[in-house]
């Protein structure tokens, strides 16, 4: 078989090196991009739909149920309102669930701070690689990427970061002790530091330890003496570690009942155990709401993919466009081409053959394009996973 013409379009294709790559890039872009946003926002969709289904019912303060679904699943979107922590033990005493707390207000070096209970490692299933679970105040259990990205470890010390720089008279950050390291789970969980819900609340200030001067010998720290009753000076302040030596220091002033909650995790021991906690919020509960997370993350992917249509159609038009221009410019390299093809015929070539000719030069702009386009999407398929994790995580 005769493959001169084939030769001769590539020849063609290499000398006009710019109209062929602009050609390339018009027919990439317009099949790329609609793929490409199809491909990350079904990621999306599976990634924040998996987390969801693998939470119960959460139940928080009335406000958006949206960002209540998002702390709850993300430590993202910080709820305005809080929940005493009395609704803890209300859904304990019922034995219809296990109420699992949750407290994320604060950060460490830009991670979130989760106050919460012990049930939280075994309900999402988190594993233990290095060290072991908090045990005291002031320990903390930190997610795998916090450990990879700030080169830290068990018995390292990590800080609480301040609300507000600029407020010198403000809460002191808490140095807590690193007591282990979380197995990568590949979910929100590698990029949080989990500590004890008491560790949070003095992250606050809600609790709160003193120094003894009984039998300190640094007079910086010390006004005046007089018998039993000393005055400290401004350089004793709280402690911003706890120690073995002061943890039994610390207390709390108040009622623990009405300490704040961000959002409570139920993990219902029966199908009808979770109807009757929905009842009694419902009905009972005014102060706060109860919410599907499933439910809410499939509303807002619904709306999502709602909008998705109109960018859809966007895109159809401009594949239209796109092609009616790739039209008009061939049509008018053809014409620009007349004589150039009428010197071939003279020469000897078939209509067949110049005709041969102007659809390899097409077929291989097009074949060019479609190779790239299918690389660009499988390599965007690759690193779609990670891409929207960090996009989730995002803080």
């Amino acid at each position: 078989m005769n493959l001169g013409w084939l030769r001769l379009a590539l020849k063609y294709i290499a000398y006009h090196r710019l109209k062929t790559l602009i050609l390339i890039a018009c027919i990439f872009l317009t099949a790329y991009l609609p793929i490409a946003i199809g491909v990350l926002l079904n990621q999306f969709n599976q990634k924040i739909v998996a987390r969801a289904v693998e939470t119960p019912i959460v139940i928080g303060a009335k406000g958006s149920r949206v960002d209540l679904a998002l702390h709850a699943l993300y430590f993202k979107s910080p709820v305005a309102e809080t929940v005493p922590y009395r609704h803890v033990r209300e859904i304990r005493e019922t034995g219809w669930a296990i109420p699992i707390p949750i407290y994320s207000r604060f950060t460490a070096k830009g991670f979130p701070i989760v106050g919460t209970s012990l049930d939280y490692f075994d309900f999402r299933q988190l594993r233990i690689a290095d060290g072991n679970r908090f045990v005291m105040l002031g320990d903390c259990v930190i997610g795998s990427q916090v450990a990879e990205q700030h080169q830290l470890r068990t018995g390292d010390s990590l800080l609480s970061d301040r609300e507000n720089i600029l407020d010198i008279a403000g809460l002191y950050p808490l140095r807590m002790h690193v007591r282990g390291v979380l197995a990568p789970a590949n979910s929100p969980d590698d990029w949080a530091v989990f500590v004890d819900l008491k560790t949070a609340w003095i992250i606050q200030g809600l609790g709160h330890g003193h120094q003894d001067l009984q039998d300190e010998t640094d007079e910086n720290k010390i006004l005046a003496r007089d018998g039993n009753k000393i005055v400290a000076s401004a350089a004793v302040l709280p402690y911003t570690e706890i120690t073995e030596e002061n943890v039994d220091s610390f207390h709390f002033h108040g009622d623990i009942g009405d300490f704040p909650l961000s959002a409570v995790i139920a993990v219902a021991i029966e199908e009808k155990s979770e109807t009757l906690l929905i009842g009694r919020y419902q009905t009972v509960q005014q102060d706060s709401q109860i919410i599907d997370p499933q439910e809410v993350v499939q509303q807002l992917m619904s709306m999502v993919f709602r909008v998705k249509q109109f960018f859809d159609a966007n895109a159809l038009l401009i594949s239209v466009s796109t092609l009616l221009l790739l039209v008009l410019v061939v049509w008018l390299s053809l014409k620009l081409r007349d004589r150039e093809m009428e010197t071939m015929f003279k020469l000897g070539s078939s209509r067949g053959m110049i005709a041969l000719l102007q659809i390899g030069e097409l077929g291989i702009v097009f074949a060019i394009s479609g190779v790239l386009v299918g690389g660009a999407i499988w390599f965007t398929w690759r690193i779609s996973g990670d891409l929207v994790q960090s996009l989730l995580l995002e803080r």
